[in-house]
């Protein structure tokens, strides 16, 4: 695996970025964080040092600031298990940044301090690693067989590399289970982890449709607002995200609840369709993500619902601007008629449908409809 560490999408950003400022990363737990740092301490920093907040002895030298004044880039893992650690780093930097550069990761919690308050203000750049996609495949994979993989084993490095199905399955309950018993246990005053791994489940099944929390709240015997709790502990945890409604200039628009999806395309459970809906999901979000930390500019992913029940899956929206409609079919080829209607009343400047089984492309009524292949392998 350590053969395509260094072939991350971020990295050279990352590179750049660590000459002038601490850099943060985070993104879901196995997602490649640790060997992607550990492939930039190699390359370009062999005189660095990595620390890994979960280890005794690396804590005890956290703890007492014990490293070596040569080691030119200072990797910190799992740091925001530290309660203190953002007092605690900013004391660090602020004596010691012309000695060291910072690479600080993170499998939670980073993107929460990212916004509100925070004295770290200034001093950090900030990238979300997201697993593999169509528009980020290692070496020695064709595009079909990538596809394959991501709509079958999802595109976290160990079971996309793996390929195998069984293994997946098994890689993917450990992750679970490490990331709600410990991740979760470590960071959120969660006491029943049992009707939390319920409420996953869930979701699970939801993917692509809004989701009712007062209902899942009644089936699970919680209240609508621990339910909502939990959703958001979700999101922190980089199991899930959420797809809010779209409501500007839409007098008939719906406040509808938000659409769930996940970040590992195998997590979901359902038709290809779901899965296929899910893999556009995270593919957008991904390069929203790049395009917001890289470039500084503000993306918003959302979706239409009107009072009729005419609905779009994803909008594209950067700096209030309707960039792009987005509809998602497996086999339809047909233009879905609400994306014919909103794209006139919103002049966005593309309309898109994106069909898994699509022969051959073509454009008809100011509409593109894609194939996958085409459409998300657009490089980032």
């Amino acid at each position: 695996m350590g053969y395509y560490s260094h072939m991350r999408y971020i990295t050279q950003y990352i590179l750049e970025d660590l000459r002038k400022k601490m850099v943060f990363i985070g993104g879901p737990r196995q997602v490649g964080k640790t060997t992607l740092a550990e492939a930039i301490l190699s390359d370009s920093f062999p005189a660095g040092r990595y620390l890994n907040w979960d280890f005794d002895e690396d804590r005890q030298d956290i703890l007492k600031k014990k490293w070596s004044e040569d080691n030119s880039l200072l990797v910190f893992d799992e740091l925001h298990k530290f309660p203190r650690w953002k007092t605690w780093i900013k004391g660090i930097y602020d004596v010691t940044h012309t000695k060291h550069s910072f690479l600080i990761t993170g499998s939670a919690r980073l993107d929460v301090y990212r916004r509100g308050g925070d004295s770290l203000v200034g001093r950090y750049h900030y990238w979300r690693l997201h697993p593999f996609t169509l528009d980020e495949i290692p070496k020695g994979i064709s595009l079909k067989d990538a596809f394959r993989r991501l709509m079958t084993v999802g595109g976290f490095p160990e079971p996309f590399l793996d390929g195998d199905e069984r293994s997946a399955r098994r890689w993917r309950r450990e992750r679970f289970d490490r990331v709600l018993r410990e991740d979760v246990r470590d960071l959120e005053s969660i006491r029943n982890i049992q009707l939390l791994s319920m409420f996953l489940d869930m979701l699970r099944h939801r993917v692509g449709s809004s989701i009712t929390l007062s209902n899942i709240a009644t089936d699970l015997q919680i209240s609508p607002k621990t339910a909502k709790s939990w959703l958001e502990v979700l999101e922190r945890m980089y199991l899930i995200f959420s797809v809010r409604p779209y409501t500007r200039s839409l007098p008939r628009a719906v406040l509808k609840p938000p659409k769930v999806y996940f970040f590992d395309n195998g997590d979901v459970i359902g038709d290809e369709g779901a899965r296929f809906e899910n893999l556009v999901a995270t593919s957008l979000l991904k390069r929203i993500h790049f395009l917001e930390d890289r470039d500084g500019y503000r993306y918003e992913l959302r979706y239409i619902r009107d009072k009729e029940g005419r609905e779009v899956d994803f909008v594209v929206i950067k700096e209030d601007v309707l960039e792009e409609l987005i509809e998602v079919k497996y086999s339809d080829e047909s233009i879905s008629k609400p994306l014919i209607y909103y794209s006139k009343r919103l002049n966005p400047k593309r309309a898109t449908q994106i069909v898994a089984n699509l022969k051959r492309n073509f454009d008809k009524g100011g509409v593109k409809v894609v194939d996958p292949i085409s459409y998300l392998r657009k490089s980032i």
